[in-house]
């Protein structure tokens, strides 16, 4: 459908288009003989050029005047038709020219859906993954207006892939469903695997209204949420359910408008990431309001780059939470956890590097059967209050801990916890115990020791006396004057 103002711009050009040709074909006899310096004006050129050369030069004259003519006639009709047909094979649509209000006064989800239809229309016979139907760059452009809305924007069942959704505003109305997402990328009746492929929803607003969520992907393939503000949710701004590879980034998500220190902080709720499926990819976005920052019921994710100051862990609020026992296999690097923790079940394959804790927030390993392995949590800074809590905590009771790596993390105000530590004791004795129970991550776990003996004088026989506890006892065959320093690690290997 192509807009009036559009339309009248081509308009106002034929009759100018018309106004050239009149004056070529007047100019047209004016042109010199290739041979002779005589050169005429309009008709008395024409009668000049055929009294030297007779009836045939005025009509070779003639003909050469109209043939020139033609070709410039052709030229703009070409030009003509050539703009016609890209108008008319546009694959962009814009929702204005269906009728949406963009001031956000009246309902635009009818208008904006038809144009949803319509780019949903193959261009070709081209598809993508599983049959998926390539909409060739199709993009349902907002205009950069506001629209309210009634019901979620849904995509076609019939699928499809290649297209974007961008640049505006939508807000939830008052009677919006409290259980759907304002965008939602689902085909429940369908039977193939996938549905969508290779979506973007770019440079958008997205106002919840308290009525329900944001955005929900589900079975799709290869979705970019990127440059998308979503607020005022009830349940989750963004939810990824199935699928593979969905990326977001650079975005924006909070129930509450607020920049910390919000009075109503207790009472946040609701989810700004659900990511309940593989794959999957959040950078660079900051969750400013919400129960939960991102919650992860899935394996194989990484977040990186994200910024969590939703409900404070001291509220009950949770940065990450990595619900996934047995088999977490998630990356998490180069955060910022501003008061909310991160939280793990029986973490499988972890890994959380490069991020900075602020205010007692910390990492904390939840026990479901008590397993943990595969977990490095290496290389972060922490800044807390002076209150004793651990940058590293156990929730739980693990009976199986194999390569659990907590090492090489620095803290100010918090305590520092490590699967390695040394510590070293002097004295005048036989018996020499250096305590690492406040240091040691696991209670009552040490799987490997080295240490060493320095005599004042003499050379006594020593033994590894004891380890229990997470004390180390090195016991000699006489009473000496010396200091022995001792290397712990909690890993067997």
């Amino acid at each position: 459908m192509e807009p009036a103002g559009r339309r009248g711009r081509r308009g106002a050009m034929l009759p100018l288009l018309g106004a050239l040709l009149l004056a070529l074909v007047a100019g047209a006899t004016a042109w010199p003989h290739p041979h002779h310096g005589a050169v005429g004006h309009g008709a008395a050129g024409l009668a000049a050029a055929g009294a030297a050369f007779g009836g045939g030069g005025e009509r070779r004259y003639r003909d050469l005047a109209l043939q020139r003519m033609e070709s410039v006639r052709s030229s703009f009709a070409a030009r003509r038709d050539l703009a016609t047909a890209s108008s008319s094979t546009s694959r962009v649509f814009h929702v204005t020219d269906y009728g949406a209000d963009p001031t956000g006064a009246t309902d635009a989800t009818d208008a904006i859906n038809k144009a949803i239809a319509d780019a949903f229309r193959p261009p070709t016979n081209a598809t993508m993954t599983g049959g998926i139907p390539d909409l060739g760059g199709a993009e349902v452009h907002l205009d950069g207006g506001t629209y309210l809305i009634k019901a979620p924007l849904t995509l076609p069942a019939s699928g499809g892939g290649n297209f974007r959704i961008t640049s505006g505003s939508l807000r939830a109305s008052a009677d919006f469903p409290t259980d759907r997402y304002l965008i939602e990328l689902s085909a429940s009746s369908s039977s193939r695997s996938y549905d969508y492929e290779y979506a973007t929803l770019r440079d958008l607003m997205l106002d919840c209204s308290y009525r329900g969520g944001g955005v929900n992907v589900v079975n799709s393939l290869r979705v970019g949420i990127d440059n998308v503000y979503v607020a005022h949710f009830a349940t989750d701004g963004v939810a990824v359910s199935g699928g593979h590879e969905t990326a977001i980034r650079n975005s924006f998500l909070g129930q509450h408008m607020t920049a910390g220190s919000d009075p109503g902080e207790r009472g946040f709720t609701g989810t700004g990431i659900r990511l309940d499926g593989n794959d999957n990819s959040v950078t660079d976005v900051v969750v400013f309001s919400a129960d939960t920052g991102i919650m992860v019921t899935r394996p194989a994710n990484s977040i990186s780059g994200v910024h969590c100051y939703n409900k404070a862990a001291g509220f009950g609020g949770t940065g990450i939470h990595l619900k996934v026992p047995g088999l977490t296999q998630t990356w998490i690097s180069k955060c910022y956890m501003d008061y909310t923790s991160i939280v793990a079940e029986d973490p499988v394959l972890l890994h959380v590097s490069g991020s900075f804790f602020l205010g007692d927030a910390n990492v904390v390993l939840k026990a479901v059967n008590g397993v943990a392995r595969g977990v490095q949590v290496v290389g972060n800074i922490f800044s807390g209050r002076d209150k004793g809590v651990d940058i590293v905590a156990l929730d739980g009771k693990f009976g199986t801990v194999e390569q659990v790596y907590v090492q090489q993390n620095s803290a100010t105000g918090m305590t520092v916890k490590s699967t390695a530590a040394r510590g070293a004791a002097e004295g005048n004795g036989s018996l020499w115990t250096v305590d690492f129970g406040e240091a040691l991550l696991f209670p009552d776990r040490i799987g490997h020791v080295q240490y060493s003996l320095v005599a004042g004088d003499g050379f006594p026989g020593h033994t590894l006396r004891n380890v229990s506890g997470n004390k180390v006892v090195v016991a000699t065959d006489k009473a000496v004057s010396a200091t022995v320093h001792v290397l712990v690690d909690q890993n067997a290997n």
